[in-house]
């Protein structure tokens, strides 16, 4: 399931558009008796209408009245939000540093009681140790941020991850067989993120699953994602980091994620991928 940020955007704005169209014609109105109710150039109705530009608040709730709708214009109007929200770009979300990006994301894993992340680049960040995680926030910090707060980031994902220990929280994590090979640092902090992830495996809240690397497989890798709970899904793509809310890719997500853990392995068998992948390390 290969994803566009942009694609998803201009999918859910289509969704919207459509329902304002419906919403006219259920009224009786056409686009040019709409935009006289409205007082706007019937151009901008034909916009709105075929998602070509996304409208404000303001236009919905316009768009509402004169549709003697006005009830539905807070419900359009959250949706409106989650559109502007699904997409952001990591220029713009790391503009002020990596902490208070690390920082954004706290209150969600708070909240959240089922998490369900698959990975097929890096070992998640919840599961990695100091050296790991200060590897590749250095990483990302060189290629796309000019400030240098990484190690105020180390910090902030590292007090984090409480949230193993706390509360009635249950974690699975699946893992590309190829992330046990994939590391930005030496050999020293691989063989020491590789234990920690066998130490994790462990617990009884977290379960971790190596999805081994062979032909014929039912399903191939795909973009990492996490899913915290079953309400929104996060995915990391190279140009910026996509949030769905939308019930039917949640799903989507979940069916994808079910597929990938029915062809991992688990306990002793994963334990025993990660140890042979330490041996590796000579």
């Amino acid at each position: 399931m290969s994803v566009s940020g942009s694609s998803h955007v201009q999918a859910a704005r289509q969704v919207l558009a459509d329902r304002l169209r419906e919403m006219c014609k259920d009224a009786g109105l056409d686009g040019k008796q709409l935009a006289v109710l409205c007082g706007w150039h019937p151009s901008k109705v034909s916009r709105i209408s075929t998602g070509r530009t996304s409208p404000s608040a303001d236009d919905l709730r316009a768009w509402c009245s004169a549709c003697g709708r006005e009830g539905e214009a807070a419900d359009l109007v959250a949706s409106l939000r989650a559109v502007e929200g699904m997409w952001v770009e990591w220029r713009r979300m790391e503009r002020a540093g990596l902490r208070r990006a690390q920082q954004a994301v706290l209150p969600l894993f708070e909240r959240t009681h089922w998490f369900r992340a698959y990975s097929s680049w890096l070992v998640p960040g919840l599961l990695q140790t100091h050296g790991y995680t200060e590897d590749v926030l250095r990483a990302v910090q060189q290629r796309r941020v000019t400030v240098d707060d990484v190690a105020d980031a180390v910090a902030v994902r590292m007090e984090r991850q409480r949230v193993l220990r706390e509360g009635q929280r249950r974690f699975a994590f699946l893992l590309e067989e190829s992330v046990l090979f994939n590391g930005l640092g030496d050999a020293d902090t691989q063989a020491e993120q590789l234990e920690r992830l066998i130490t994790v495996s462990t617990l009884p809240n977290v379960s971790v699953g190596i999805v081994p690397a062979r032909l014929h497989r039912t399903r191939m890798p795909v973009e990492g994602f996490w899913i915290f709970d079953t309400a929104q899904v996060n995915v990391e793509l190279v140009s910026g980091h996509l949030t769905l809310t939308q019930p039917s890719e949640v799903a989507m997500y979940a069916d994808t994620f079910a597929t990938l853990a029915d062809m991992a392995a688990y306990g002793p068998k994963a334990r025993a991928l990660i140890t042979a992948a330490i041996h590796a390390l000579g």
